[in-house]
């Protein structure tokens, strides 16, 4: 029957300790985070380091809680021997915390009550509210529970804000138009609604939808008129005409040499 308590007791206490030891890891880490990256550190970041510390007390707390493991308030830890010489093996499982267990120090490190100032603070205080009137009693906790109902409503306000932006970045956003688009291709495909410019010189735009006329006496040509293009002609019966009124003489009139 003891062996199997203490094979028990030592198999609560190493996973207890590996769940300590965890915790230990992590608070170490968002310790030197915060003194070392707080120009960088997020709030999303600390919040996913204190959820991590937060998971692993609840851990520990069910290790503690568990039927199997050892009540350890039934436990008492008694020295075995004290030195006021350095003891190296104590300082490299207290990672150099502890150098000496000295009499002195016995008092702190197994101690199983509170301080005795802390404990005399408790003692003032628990007395403080015991000869507290029940009218103010209930005065005080009625105005506690006010703000605290007020703070929890702020929270939720805030909790509910977020969850709908959250919602409203997760739903697809429209960035396009059907009218837009279906505006765009007539514009493209058969020019509807686009207005047709002049050039500032007062001459015809060849891109404006007016007409060309070919040069006098093109070398290679009979003299006069010479013929348009067949493609500018396909261009000035598509295209609207122009804003710009042309005059055009015939070939005859404005040649100076009558034959």
């Amino acid at each position: 029957m003891q062996q199997r308590e203490e094979k028990q007791l030592e198999s609560s206490l190493e996973s207890i300790i590996q769940r300590v030891n965890d915790l230990k890891a992590s608070l170490s880490s968002m310790i030197m985070k915060i003194e070392t990256e707080y120009e960088t550190l997020n709030w999303p970041k600390f919040l996913d380091n204190y959820a991590l510390v937060s998971g692993q007390l609840i851990s520990l707390s069910k290790v503690l809680s568990h039927d199997k493991c050892t009540n350890l308030r039934n436990l008492t830890v008694l020295p075995l021997m004290l030195s006021p010489e350095r003891d190296e093996q104590l300082v490299q499982m207290t990672e150099g915390r502890i150098t000496t267990f000295s009499y002195d120090l016995v008092p702190d490190y197994l101690r199983t009550k509170l301080e005795p100032l802390a404990e005399q603070k408790m003692m003032q205080l628990e007395l403080k509210a015991q000869n507290l009137q029940y009218d103010n009693a209930q005065k005080q906790i009625a105005a506690y529970q006010k703000v605290v109902s007020h703070v929890w409503d702020i929270v939720n306000k805030a909790r509910e804000e977020w969850e709908v932006e959250a919602s409203s970045r997760g739903s697809t956003q429209q960035n396009s138009s059907v009218a837009d688009t279906h505006l765009l291709v007539a514009a493209v495909g058969m020019g509807k609604n686009l207005k047709m410019g002049g050039n500032p010189n007062g001459q015809p735009n060849p891109t404006s939808g007016g007409m060309m006329v070919a040069p006098q006496g093109r070398p290679g040509g009979p003299p006069g008129q010479g013929p348009i293009p067949p493609s500018t002609q396909a261009m000035s019966m598509n295209k609207a005409p122009s804003a710009i009124k042309t005059n055009i003489k015939s070939a005859a009139q404005m040649h100076p040499y009558g034959r």
